[in-house]
Order: C-alpha cells, then structure tokens, then sequence
C-alpha cells in the first residue's frame, strides 16, 4: 500500500498487506498505481460474485479526515451542501463540496461517529485537493485532521455480506440499517464499520488501522462465500445501479443539477454554491446527464459522441457492457432538450457506431441493498 500524499504530522508508516496481495495489487501499477488492481480472477466472475454471494474490495486509497470539537461553530457546515452538524450520532449522509459558481470539488460521506466527532470520506485523487480546501475554511481552532495514512478501507458487498461479516465480527453487525455506522471490536482494534454500499447490493465498509487492514482483509478472503473484486467489476456493478463516479461523471466542471443529483442538495440553507444552484434551478441548464441502453452488446466508452436526430449532441462519461441486462450502459451529458426517457440515440467514435435509447435509472433494480 502506497502513502496518499498525507501531510507530514499525519505521514505514519503503513504495514504492507500480506505478501500475496500486495503480488495481485501490483496488476494495477500501469493503471496509475492505485490500490485497487483491475481484477483478480476476471471481471465478469468478481462481478457475477458480488450479485450472488460477497466480494470483498480493497478500497484503502480513499481518503479519510477526522473532525473533532463543536462542529456548527466550526465552519464545516457551510463547506458541504448538508450541515453535518445536524447528522444524528450514527447516521451517514451522501453530499457534495462545491465552489461558488456550483461546480462538484468533490463529493463525499459524512459520518458522525459521536456527539462531537465527525469522519469524512473523500475520493482518492482530491484527497489532498480537499484536506487543504477544508482545513483553510474552518476556525483556526477547529480540531480537523487527515487520517487516511493510518486508515483502512474494505468493502464487503453482496447478498451474503450480513452472514459473513455477523460470523466474523459478531451478531450486532446485522442491527446496522442503511447509510448508519457502529463501532465494532476485533483483532485488538475498535473501529467503524458501516453500511452503504456502491453496487446496489447489501454491503459494508469496514475502517481498521492500516495495520488491522491485512489480516482483516485474509481473514474474511478465509471464508468461501468471499472472493475478491477489482476495479473492473467495481466499475460496472456501480453503473448498473446509476451511480456517478467522480472524474467521470461528476467534477468540476459540473454542478449537481446538471448531474441530476440535486436531490442531495438542500437549498433551504447557506452553503457555498447555493446560490448558483438555485438560479440553475430556475432558469434551467443548457446540458444534463443521461443514462442509456444500447441495442448491442458493445460497450460505449468514456468520450465517445453523442449524437441526436443527426446532431452531435454530448459525451458519454462512462459506458460498460452488463452482464445482467446483456447489452451495453452508459452515461452521458447531452443537450438538455435531448435529455428525455426514449429519446433514440447514436453513440460514435471514428469507425464505432452504437444504436441506443435514454433511459430511467437505475439499469439494475433487483439488487439486495436495502434488505
């Protein structure tokens, strides 16, 4: 496991992974050198486990900050277009970081782990990007550090995942309802385990030290109902069931509203590109994320054009083939009177040319999530 660029006071020595998973995560090394390897014993086998049983990914490249104190006085809540503040002790919330014209720095999870403790998760690449956008914008006072050098990350996903973690980590695992935490005790730690999940699947996400994270990460691999999955399954489980992906879908260069995520916006209170969503809101925006079957198996991919009753009309930002529904998915920002469940559309790229349709989210409805 690499150090994630962590500023010094936080930059501890990270226990390597056991031996052979540092072996497969090396398979991701061309790709960037992010955690998480593409696969381990083929993307549509990792994808097929996490629908049927539970796969277990290594996510210990996203970033995690730790905010301790009085969190209202401390600015946070108008950093984040939900006041975590007023999060319940227990509860987790999905939301966004934004700059004033609106445009998503990054979106995230807040947790509130106590009555005055608050953990936010971020995205690997703006990890540093955020932990300085925070930090400058708070109270000097403000207790707010960057754990993610002495933080794990695993997630356990699938049907099966409420057995296999309950044998594991004891029966209380299983009073964990949707987007809540608790703290559980194992292997000489106590540490956040949570229920949210990125696959439309039942799932957990499990925060051990970073020299918990490997002998967690072999002890669950020990049970058969486990395998584990990499960066290509992740990549379709996630679009099957709608979920944008940050670099891809969502940046900034675009705001919720045209991502059609203003759902988790609250604009009945302040907080920095409020304004600018609000006047979007009103008055409408020239372009709008889509999602869209096609009428093959070939996948689209990211920058391929879209094109609409013969006019270039967008982009696709991601675009995969669905072993669940047969036939290639994928999202795309197009003109917003181009945006409508049925419109027929062209997915191209020089000799490629894919028939498709838009169509209502999620692609995938059958999944475990919520039960």
């Amino acid at each position: 496991m690499k150090n994630k660029g962590i500023t010094m006071e936080e930059n501890v020595r990270i226990t390597p992974l056991h031996e052979r998973h540092l072996a497969l995560k090396a398979l991701m090394a061309p790709f960037g050198g992010f955690d998480m390897p593409i696969q381990y014993t083929g993307i549509l086998a990792e994808h097929k486990q996490c629908r049927e049983a539970a796969a277990l990914f290594d996510i210990c490249h996203m970033g995690e900050f730790l905010l301790r104190g009085d969190a209202a006085k401390s600015g946070i809540d108008h950093l984040i277009t939900f006041a975590p503040s007023a999060l319940p002790v227990g509860k987790c919330r999905y939301g966004f970081m934004l700059t004033e014209e609106g445009k998503i720095l990054d979106d995230l999870i807040v947790y509130r782990l106590g009555e005055a403790e608050w953990m936010i998760v971020v995205n690997a690449a703006t990890t540093d990007a955020d932990y300085g956008y925070i930090s400058s914008r708070l109270l000097p006072e403000t207790d707010f550090r960057n754990i993610s050098a002495r933080t794990g990350k695993l997630d356990l996903q699938g049907p099966l995942s409420r057995e296999v973690l309950s044998t594991l980590l004891g029966e209380g695992v299983r009073e964990i309802p949707y987007f809540q935490s608790r703290h559980v005790a194992w292997g000489g730690e106590t540490f956040v385990v949570s229920r949210t999940g990125y696959t439309g699947e039942l799932g957990y996400e499990l925060y051990p030290s970073s020299n918990l994270v490997g002998e967690l990460w072999d002890r669950l691999l020990s049970d058969e109902r486990v395998k584990p999955a990499g960066l290509g399954a992740r990549d379709i489980l996630r679009l099957e069931v709608g979920y944008s992906l940050y670099g891809s879908d969502i940046d900034d260069n675009t705001t919720p509203v045209e991502a059609d995520l203003a759902s988790f916006i609250d604009l009945k209170r302040d907080f920095i590109g409020r304004d600018s969503l609000a006047a979007q809101i009103e008055k409408g925006v020239s372009c709008r994320k889509i999602a869209f079957k096609t009428s093959s198996r070939r996948s689209p991919r990211h920058h391929y054009r879209v094109f609409g009753n013969g006019m270039d009309i967008g982009e696709v930002t991601s675009g995969a083939f669905s072993p669940i529904l047969g036939c290639g998915i994928g999202m795309a920002y197009v003109k917003t009177a181009f945006a409508k469940t049925g419109q027929k559309i062209l997915v191209r790229s020089e000799n490629v040319e894919i028939e498709g349709v838009v169509t209502d989210l999620p692609f995938y409805r059958g999944g475990s999530l919520r039960k």
